[in-house]
């Protein structure tokens, strides 16, 4: 509990207790056997003594008391020393995680009232995974002793289960098929009956363990953690805030980041603020740039790798390779700006069997931009397309001397569909890219009053394409025969005219 000053709490101050659950015997015994030897038996005593401020057999509030009651129960005397001892009493329950202490005063009165929020102590099993409390236990009675009470706590499984390989089955019934619920009916006098008896105040749910963790520690942390840092001070606390730890360890799982690395991102500014609150929205923005950096440099090394192996692996190996042969049913025409280099035989045969890079380079006189070598670079080891396919593409993207089709997007996007197509051969690439052709040919060929028929449809709309504005009738202009109107005609506006004007 921190008090500023000796007089913000003395004997004269009011109290109450609130407790959300009840002690079972083995929250007994770890009381006495786990968590005694770690505070101090006057400790358990105020414990036990405020959890029995509640009736037995119940939960929620107390009656608001003066600390005299306190001081009287525990034996205390009323004067600073006792007030020091139970100050201490309440901090130790607050480090163990059984007590919570708020002060609650009215802004226009000088009156405090303390709320002590009891926790029930931790189970067997939650307690020894608890690090930092497992050390604190082994620190006052030996590591011996917290081995032997761990094994204490729990009945050993027979011989002859555990040396037997059994067929587990669950036989167990399920509740809907064993009862039926009348759900035809609501009962809303009952829900409106059980929300206003409910208590005001519910005690806190358990959060759930994520599953996903990267099994850091704050130990594991402050190891790797500079002690001069800044932020050294905050990541200790770490050691008491187990959410804390969970969102680091999850956004450490999720990004695939180490310990060390962690650190790095820990001991930077604006990760914590000014009171040690972990703001975890940052740290997973760092996170998340430091996962993309990584993620380049590994392309880039893939890469560069890549270019190495495919440059050993053509020098070593070019008088050994064989050629394989184009049928003359699948040549391609010889792009204009090839056209005088080579005739459709020799284009074919060096599309068919060049690496891609080389077949690339063929079509820029110099060196070939940046964009279009990362792009192809990309689609050879991220898509993993043969050689042969990729030239393909690079005809029909590049060859055709359409500049609307050398982007990132089309090029990408062809690829993509050529994996959802399995293009995976010469001849399969050499098909898909005459099927696309003729599909072009024939948008080409498209009648251009079918691209504005309809009397909705706006300009430029693809004929395919049907209009959101509702087809509205245009009153169209009547051509008379002569250029005078007829008798009739003019008797009719005469006849109009007297009757607006009321004569």
């Amino acid at each position: 509990m921190r008090i500023t000053h000796v007089l913000q709490f003395t004997e004269h101050h009011r109290y109450y207790t609130f407790r959300g659950f009840s002690l079972s015997p083995l929250d007994m015994r770890m009381l006495s056997l786990i968590y005694q030897p770690m505070i101090g038996a006057s400790a358990i005593s105020l414990y036990q003594l405020l959890y029995h401020q509640v009736m037995e057999g119940r939960t929620g509030y107390s009656a608001v008391e003066a600390h005299r009651m306190l001081f009287l129960a525990l034996g205390l005397e009323m004067n600073e020393r006792g007030r020091k001892k139970l100050l201490d009493d309440t901090s130790r329950l607050e480090a163990v995680g059984m007590l919570q202490t708020s002060r609650l005063a009215m802004p226009d009165n000088d009156d405090v009232v303390y709320e002590y929020e009891l926790s029930a102590p931790l189970a067997p099993d939650e307690f020894f995974r608890n690090q930092h409390l497992t050390l604190l236990l082994r620190d006052q009675i030996g590591k011996y002793s917290v081995i032997a009470l761990r094994e204490s706590f729990s009945s050993k499984e027979p011989d002859e289960l555990a040396e037997a390989r059994w067929h587990k089955e669950n036989i167990s019934v399920p509740f809907y098929e064993l009862f039926r619920l009348n759900t035809s009916n609501v009962d809303d006098e009952l829900e409106q009956a059980l929300t206003e008896v409910a208590p005001a105040r519910q005690p806190a749910p358990p959060k759930p363990l994520s599953s996903e963790t990267a099994g850091l520690t704050a130990g594991e942390l402050l190891m790797r953690f500079p002690r001069g840092a800044g932020n050294r001070k905050y990541v200790e606390r770490l050691r008491s805030d187990a959410d804390a730890m969970s969102q680091i360890n999850y956004v450490a799982y999720k990004y695939n980041i180490g310990a060390a690395d962690v650190c790095r991102l820990l001991d930077e500014d604006g990760v914590f603020t000014a009171q040690g609150e972990l703001l975890v929205d940052e740290l997973q923005l760092r996170a998340n740039q430091l996962y993309r950096q990584d993620k380049k440099r590994e392309s880039d090394r893939q890469r560069v790798m890549a270019k190495s192996e495919a440059a050993a692996r053509e020098s070593s190996d070019a008088e050994d390779e064989e050629e394989y042969g184009v049928p003359e049913e699948l040549y391609m025409e010889v792009p204009k700006r090839l056209e005088g280099r080579c005739d459709i035989h020799q284009y074919n045969m060096l599309m068919r069997n060049e690496p891609h890079t080389r077949f690339l380079q063929r079509y820029f006189p110099g060196a070939v931009p940046d964009m279009i070598d990362r792009t192809f670079e990309r689609i050879d080891l991220n898509y993993k397309l043969p050689a042969a396919v990729i030239n393909v593409l690079i005809h029909y993207v590049i060859g055709t001397n359409d500049s609307q089709r050398v982007t990132k997007t089309f090029i990408e996007a062809v690829a993509s569909n050529m994996l959802l197509k399995q293009v995976d051969t010469f001849e399969k690439a050499v098909r898909y890219v005459r099927e696309q052709q003729l599909i072009e040919a024939d948008r080409g060929r498209q009648p251009v009053g079918s691209a504005t028929a309809g009397s909705g449809r706006g300009r430029g709309r693809p004929s395919g394409a049907s209009s959101r504005k509702p087809a509205i009738p245009i009153v169209q202009e009547q051509e008379q025969a002569g250029g005078t109107p007829s008798a009739e005609k003019l008797e009719e506006l005469r006849r109009l005219a007297r009757k607006l004007d009321g004569k």
